[in-house]
């Protein structure tokens, strides 16, 4: 019961410190952080780029308040000083990202520092343990680059990167929760209570703010950490591939673009308009509708995901078959109805 008050506090926290600054940094940061509309998007006006700063804060700035109020568990303050260092590294050359747009950086110079952002996690011993040495090292990097580069690719439309990532943040406080992994449970919280709060901002009319390449890939290096530090196999060991399911949607739209690029003989880093939301607003969708169906769908594998750590091999089997048999099928629908 003390430890949920502190999860609690620690949402709460980092709920208020967003919400409070991020009028004061769209307004002191406008100048340096901004997108201005181009060929390649389709909003209205320019806009701050200072959502990312602004859920940083919270996150950081909430844990922060929490280590000074009471003693984490043994273990805790060791992981959590490689997610703040990772983070920090993904979150900079974001930002420096940002701070040039519409040129940008060149990409192999971002992938070069999420690459360091992941041996800081393995440095602190946030890595893949299931597999052997170097095994474990290689999954690792491959997951937290590939989480960190897919919310920047998901991050398209208003609502869709942040949504995704409030329901990852709390299916991941959920299933930690029963075995109290210390640092993803106080992670998760804070993380769950700045994207909650940088959310209205995201959809609103009058304060419009976006994530940024900043605020989109430190969301996914933080969800890929997180999501390192549970076990889900407690019950069976196919539940290894839980995180998955909690984070499928933005896995599924970069390997659906990934692979229409390849197909084409473009690079995956190049960008165009192959995403499954653009496909499916040329189908006829509206933006509010493929909201509410990929948030749908994103519920719903978190609770496949937590029946998984309960249940038998067999039926987690079952379960991921079908999961990947809808999903090949979605990709082969989206591609002959939008080509």
């Amino acid at each position: 019961m003390f430890n949920l008050f502190l999860y609690f506090t620690t949402f709460a926290a980092a709920f208020a410190i967003t919400l409070i600054l991020m009028p004061l940094l769209r307004k002191f940061l406008f100048r340096w952080l901004k997108d201005t509309p181009t060929a390649r998007k389709n909003h209205q006006g320019i806009i701050p780029l200072t959502g990312g700063f602004a859920i940083i804060a919270g996150f950081t700035l909430s844990l922060l308040l929490i280590r000074l109020l009471t003693n984490f568990p043994s273990g805790t303050l060791h992981n959590l000083r490689g997610i703040f260092i990772g983070g920090c590294l993904v979150f900079g050359i974001g930002l420096w990202d940002d701070m040039t747009k519409p040129e940008g950086l060149n990409p192999y110079v971002k992938l070069l520092f999420q690459i360091a952002g992941a041996f800081a996690l393995i440095h602190y011993d946030i890595m893949v343990h299931f597999l052997p040495a170097p095994y474990n090292y290689i999954i690792t990097v491959l997951w937290v680059v590939g989480l960190t580069n897919a919310f920047n690719l998901i991050d398209i439309m208003d609502g869709l990167a942040v949504s995704q990532a409030c329901l990852a943040s709390f299916a991941l406080w959920i299933i930690a929760l029963p075995s109290e992994f210390y640092y993803v449970n106080f992670a998760a919280s804070a993380l769950l209570g700045a994207c909650l709060a940088f959310w209205p901002f995201n959809h609103s009319e009058k304060y419009k703010t976006f994530l940024g390449d900043s605020g989109s890939t430190m969301l996914g290096f933080l969800l890929s950490a997180a999501a390192l530090g549970t076990n889900y196999s407690a019950s069976n060991d196919m539940g290894v591939f839980v995180p998955l399911l909690i984070l499928a949607v933005p896995i599924f739209d970069t390997a659906f673009v990934s692979v229409i690029r390849l197909a084409k003989g473009i690079s995956p880093l190049r960008a165009t308009p192959d995403h499954y939301p653009l496909r499916m607003l040329r189908a006829g969708f509206k933006k509010t509708t493929i909201l509410l169906l990929s948030i749908i769908v994103a519920a719903v594998y978190d609770l496949l995901a937590f029946f998984i750590t309960k249940t038998t091999s067999g039926i987690s089997l079952a379960i991921y078959l079908v999961i990947f048999a809808a999903m090949l099928g979605l990709a082969v629908l989206l591609k002959v109805k939008t080509d």
